[in-house]
């Protein structure tokens, strides 16, 4: 079975690296990040259809815990879909405080935006979010206010991950990963997905590997172009640089 517009529109969310709200707030109140990755994998599922992309994104954090940012990717899903957008956009705002000692809540609202996407449903999606970080590991969950990246009748479904970011010292972190999507109305597009990222920070500029797989089903998530299995185990490698 291929993947259907609506399937494929599930592939659409998953990066190697954290990307905008999941990344803690820079030193400096404004800061711009751009690189690129041999492959875009977004909650485990390619979103490039196994190919690499290139990335950029601006990011405002404000002294008393508000931020906002965009950030964007290329893509290929939504044209083999069978829809017109070649590139994602995230427009995302927050707030982001200690609630109790060394426990940190961040809240806040994203909206996944492909331009003239013409999938029906719209591929365009909006998330609420919130997640709890104490020490090392943060646990997140994502809600779909509006259908999720064109499911029909998906508005509800949501995402539950939990990250641990861990100093090795000399710029050096190990990240571990799992989360679980769930697709309301459409049980068998739900899935596990999971990643160890090394990273290695060289004075802003960012060189990571990541191992990512997912126990996504074959016959929800293989490419109608190419009859690629988005979801298969991969090592992806990354290179960022923030300013």
């Amino acid at each position: 079975m291929k993947l259907s517009p609506s399937l494929l529109a599930l592939a659409l969310t998953a990066a190697t690296l954290p990307a905008f709200a999941d990344e803690p707030a820079p030193a400096d109140p404004l800061s711009f990040n751009i690189g690129g990755v041999t492959e875009y994998r977004y909650r485990g599922i390619s979103q490039t259809r196994l190919k690499p992309a290139l990335q950029g994104g601006i990011d405002y954090a404000a002294p008393n815990g508000f931020y906002i940012g965009t950030w964007a990717s290329t893509i290929k899903w939504i044209k083999d879909a069978g829809g017109d957008a070649n590139v994602e956009v995230d427009l995302y705002g927050g707030y982001k405080t200690e609630v109790a000692s060394g426990l940190t809540l961040d809240v806040g609202v994203l909206q996944y935006y492909y331009a003239s996407n013409k999938l029906n449903p719209s591929a365009n999606t909006l998330e609420l979010y919130g997640a709890l970080t104490f020490g090392p590991v943060t646990a997140k969950y994502s809600h779909s206010t509006t259908n999720l990246f064109g499911f029909a009748d998906s508005k509800g479904s949501g995402y539950f991950d939990v990250t641990g970011t861990f100093d090795l010292g000399d710029g050096m972190s190990l990240a571990p990963h799992v989360g679980h999507q769930t697709v309301h109305h459409f049980s068998a597009a739900s899935y596990t997905d999971y990643s160890l990222t090394l990273s290695k920070d060289f004075s802003g500029l960012v060189l990571s590997g990541a191992v990512i797989g997912t126990d996504a089903k074959k016959e929800a998530y293989t490419s109608a172009v190419g009859s690629k299995f988005l979801g298969k185990t991969t090592f992806v490698v990354g290179l960022k640089k923030t300013f």
